[in-house]
């Protein structure tokens, strides 16, 4: 039903990714999942073709620390794309994965599988929820957080998660979200 409703909007996004630069619309990356099953996560997609081999070659520009990589003036991200991932719209297509169950609204965010082959052994336990289109990690800075504490607050939400815990964090996403704190 939710979806029906946002589709008019999907329509746009998809037509603006399209028109700002060459490539499909939506971006598909392969996650971790619960239990480390992974899957196909969707995106709109925010940066140009070629994204990913060009990674490599900004490795030196990394400004977070542990196995993600971030970059907040990224040169691969499209003009579209900055707008999208600072607002977060470019995450509207994991609605999907929320509807065949693969995701949540509320928990860790998935991560690429190579990232979880360079976890700590006490970090792997954040791969026993369902992942989750936000999370605590979102309402507290996300990326001016560092990877440790990025993994403390996933693992605080694991051992407290209840509805309550879900309502707040969904009812704070918002504004973190308008905001802009963190996002890159």
């Amino acid at each position: 039903g939710s979806l029906i409703l946002l589709a008019p909007l999907l329509v746009i996004l998809a037509i603006l990714v399209k028109g700002d630069s060459p490539g499909p619309a939506i971006f598909c990356q392969l996650r971790a999942g619960r239990n480390r099953r992974p899957f196909p996560l969707l995106k709109f997609r925010s940066m140009c073709e070629g994204a990913r081999e060009r990674k490599a070659d900004l490795q030196d520009l990394n400004e977070v620390d542990g196995p993600v990589f971030k970059v907040s003036d990224d040169p691969r991200i499209t003009g579209v794309g900055r707008f999208l991932r600072r607002s977060s719209i470019d995450e509207l297509p994991q609605l999907m994965h929320v509807l065949t169950g693969k995701m949540s609204l509320v928990g860790p965010r998935p991560p690429e599988p190579g990232e979880v082959r360079q976890y700590e052994t006490w970090q792997l336990r954040r791969l026993s929820v369902v992942p989750g289109i936000t999370c605590l990690w979102q309402i507290s800075g996300r990326s001016l957080i560092g990877f440790d504490e990025w993994m403390r607050l996933d693992l605080e939400y694991i051992d407290n998660r209840c509805f309550s815990l879900d309502f707040k964090i969904l009812i704070r996403t918002l504004p973190a979200v308008l905001s802009g704190k963190g996002a890159y």
